[in-house]
């Protein structure tokens, strides 16, 4: 969250983008503080990941860790151009980056459809280069997925959400869909982002039901090959 900020409305090329730095200059907890499993992993065989960005990253990552089926979430930077950025530097949107929720969970039990539609539900998919009082490309919408059954549920869902959105008499969804491995690093971000709030239960949250359904019925579960994220664990191991 950054009240009142100048941050950029457009996107930086890499040209323009901040420098960064080669090592991270801040630690990330090892354990995540809800659900008690590891932030960057290993994490359980078959664990796949989708990286979701829909505003500021407090908010978005709550409610995606009470899920059933979620191994582990994390906040971090994702989608620009800047080294191991900090919290300051992507407000500015000089690093290109967007705040992003890391969501690890197991396909057997959470279906990639669900986790979009919870994505598409809880944010304004519609508004560009903000989300409601956070303006600036660090808190644009955007789904980066991992496995082809993410990809399927990212195109499905958004087409049924804007036939929703439409006939809701509502906006053109502005949402980056693409894969992961165009959006380069997650970058994790500092210790006290992580689970905020959890930490600060009272703390800024602007996500929330708005209002509008996505009328998609889940699809059986398919069985799936994991592929592994750009960075934040590699889907595998147990902890």
């Amino acid at each position: 969250m950054l009240f009142g900020s100048r941050a950029k409305t457009t996107l930086p090329t890499a040209a323009e983008a901040l420098p960064g730095r080669e090592h991270r200059i801040f630690a990330v907890p090892s354990t995540h503080e809800v659900l008690g499993s590891p932030l960057e992993g290993p994490w359980p065989e078959g664990t796949e990941v989708i990286y979701l960005a829909m505003g500021c990253f407090w908010g978005a990552e709550r409610i995606f860790w009470k899920l059933p089926g979620v191994v582990s979430t994390a906040v971090g930077y994702l989608g620009g151009f800047t080294p191991n950025p900090t919290y300051e530097e992507t407000c500015t949107g000089r690093t290109g980056h967007a705040e992003t929720v890391l969501v690890a969970y197991d396909p057997a039990r959470l279906h990639p459809e669900l986790i979009a539609k919870t994505f598409w539900e809880n944010h304004d998919p519609t508004q560009g280069m903000r989300q409601g009082n956070d303006i600036g490309t660090a808190y644009r919408s955007a789904i980066w997925w991992t496995t082809p059954a993410q990809e399927a549920a990212a195109r499905t869902t958004y087409a049924a959400f804007q036939q929703a959105l439409t006939q809701a008499g509502r906006g053109t969804i502005t949402s980056t869909l693409a894969p992961a491995s165009t959006a380069g690093t997650f970058w994790y971000a500092e210790d006290y982002h992580q689970q905020y709030l959890h930490k600060n239960p009272g703390g800024y949250c602007n996500h929330g039901p708005n209002g509008i359904t996505c009328p998609v019925g889940l699809a059986e579960l398919p069985a799936q090959t994991s592929i592994a994220p750009p960075r934040g664990g590699s889907a595998g191991g147990s902890w």
